[in-house]
């Protein structure tokens, strides 16, 4: 069985990770699979690059800038919601490379941003091989976005679309999605990350009757796993007398992630004369730091930190990581904390609710409610059988999301395919 993994990049963004930690669980159950991509950023012999001279650079490049002109003169040059949606109006056909013509299953992860477009993904569908489509986001069941945000206008047809600021019923977001429409008649097997996520994909115009199967990312738990807390922190140089309360992003100032929320949490906490608490956040951000002075405990501001294992470390080291994002598709913050044993506080409207076991591995607050976000930490902070609460957050990634359970997952829908081929 040859696999081709399709992605726009090796390493950035959370899908690639995803799709990486995949690669190398298939490989090692001895699968050969490559990947494809635009961006490639390590010497890794499996992953084969579309950018291998300086004019495909420059190609690429435009395309992805051609994309986003289009994009920002159409939602009135607002640079807000410039990335919150893709249109794939262009891209590379890949359908006569060699690594497509020779795979078994070509598997597409997130193909946006000047990497595939509608046009590209028609002329993979042509060649007749089965296709896997990995839902990260919601993008393939969309029109233009890749989160609704509570829209569901993707249900019927899409039109008057919030981040295009639109108010017509046949905007881009309409005709992309009435381009998207060879989705539906395809047999593309879509995978979601969650059963939040296929809910949603089952409810859409484009894949509502497509065959869905729900599988999860992996974690690495080489990386991701239960050490001593002391040991942790002493490696970190956090005092052993504080209650660690952790978070954790990309981007810790994207509002998605609900900063303010865990603010407003930490108030109330604070408010019952807690001065043990020490907030740890790590994540970049783009703009000033000074407002972290407004919080009501102490905080710990660590920036972007690319190494895992010194973050496995700070989960070790945490009592307790809280997840306030208003959306997950999976939560891999949430699996990769509760692999190092630490409980999670998160709340209960998305992807979470997969991973998170109410009040047995950690606690799911009430959907933006910084009041119930704040007694599940303190659920958490005071619990009297911490170990055993540790323990189960452990299992759950053992028994669901380890790189063998997954694989065998995936290979169980590979090989359904071919034998349907």
């Amino acid at each position: 069985m040859k696999l081709l993994f399709l992605n726009t990049s090796e390493r950035t963004g959370g899908a690639a990770v995803a799709a990486n930690r995949l690669m190398h669980a298939l490989q090692s159950a001895g699968i050969d699979v490559k990947m494809l991509v635009r961006d490639k950023t390590t010497d890794n012999c499996s992953v084969v690059s579309l950018n291998d001279s300086f004019v495909k650079r420059k190609i690429n490049f435009f395309r992805f800038v051609w994309e986003r002109l289009v994009i920002f003169i159409c939602n009135h040059f607002n640079r807000k919601d410039l990335f919150k949606v893709s249109i794939a109006n262009t891209g590379t056909d890949i359908s006569k490379h060699p690594l497509v013509q020779e795979a078994d299953i070509i598997h597409l992860h997130w193909i946006n941003q000047g990497f595939l477009s509608l046009k590209d993904i028609r002329k993979l569908i042509k060649l007749g091989k089965p296709i896997v489509w990995t839902m990260h986001d919601m993008w393939p069941c969309t029109g233009i976005c890749h989160h609704a945000w509570g829209c569901d206008k993707f249900m019927l047809s899409c039109g008057q679309c919030k981040f295009l600021d639109s108010k017509s019923n046949i905007d881009l977001s309409y005709r992309i999605l009435k381009g998207k429409g060879f989705i539906i008649k395809s047999d593309i097997h879509i995978v979601a990350v969650s059963s939040w996520l296929k809910n949603l994909a089952k409810k859409s115009a484009l894949t509502k009757r497509l065959n869905i199967s729900v599988i999860p990312n992996v974690i690495d738990t080489a990386i991701f796993y239960p050490t001593v807390r002391k040991d942790a922190r002493l490696l970190l140089s956090i005092p052993m007398q504080k209650r660690v309360v952790l978070m954790g992003a990309a981007r810790i100032d994207d509002p998605i992630k609900g900063l303010d929320f865990l603010r407003e949490a930490l108030g109330v906490l604070s408010n019952g004369c807690r001065d043990d608490i020490l907030l740890v956040l790590f994540g970049g951000m783009k703009g000033d730091i000074s407002f972290l002075s407004s919080f009501p405990v102490e905080v710990l501001y660590l920036g972007s930190i690319s190494d895992t294992q010194k973050i496995a470390r700070l989960y070790a080291a945490a009592d307790v990581t809280v997840c306030p994002s208003f959306y997950e598709t999976f939560g891999q913050t949430i699996t990769e904390a509760m692999a190092c044993g630490c409980p999670v506080v998160s709340f209960d409207n998305s992807g979470q609710t997969d991973i998170i076991d109410h009040k047995h591995n950690g606690y799911l607050a009430k959907y933006k409610d910084a009041n119930d976000l704040a007694t599940g930490i303190r659920w958490v902070l005071d619990n009297e059988n911490k170990e055993a609460l540790s323990l189960a957050c452990a299992k759950k990634v053992q028994e669901n999301y380890t790189e063998k359970v997954v694989a065998e997952k995936y290979l169980s829908l590979y090989n359904s395919l071919l034998e349907r081929k």
